[in-house]
């Protein structure tokens, strides 16, 4: 299991029992995805007198990710999210973590390669052709006529007359 995963199972929070508001905490989930990190002094490499302070990670920043928001909030199921995504009491708030996430996939869209970002908003819901809808006001049933002007046409020579 990454470790990741793994600390989001430790902060483990139940959607019925948490106080907070789901706004707040999809902000800690944004937050706590940045990873932990402490300074430390360093020496320089090319002179060892002088240090320089250099990040060091206790937890590993993390992409965004739909499951790993769902567990932080506490949900057992990513069909148990989309579903109080649909019909809870604060699904703007989850709503809005969605958009948040595809916004990050869509950042990454602007580097190569990115066709882990591609299939991540699809499965969001992105769709890469725009479907024409059938709603176009078009005729349902169209009726040719032939008219015609001037002269009837000759079927045959004999009906020629010069």
């Amino acid at each position: 299991m990454p470790f990741g995963i793994l600390s989001i199972n430790k902060s483990f929070m139940s959607p019925s029992i948490s106080t907070k508001p789901y706004g707040k905490r999809i902000a800690d989930y944004f937050e706590f995805i940045k990873g932990q990190y402490h300074l430390e002094e360093v020496p320089d490499k090319k002179d060892p007198a002088v240090t320089t302070k250099q990040k060091v990670y206790d937890r590993e920043p993390e992409p965004p990710t739909l499951t790993g928001m769902a567990l932080f909030l506490g949900f057992t199921s990513l069909e148990e999210y989309e579903a109080y995504e649909q019909k809870g009491h604060f699904k703007a708030q989850l709503r809005m973590g969605r958009l948040m996430i595809a916004a990050e996939y869509e950042k990454r869209l602007h580097y190569q390669p990115s066709t882990g970002a591609i299939f991540a908003l699809k499965t969001l819901g992105w769709n890469e052709r725009h479907e024409q809808s059938a709603t176009i006001d078009q005729p349902k049933n169209i009726t040719i006529a032939v008219t015609t002007t001037g002269p009837k046409i000759a079927e045959n020579e004999k009906e020629v007359n010069l």
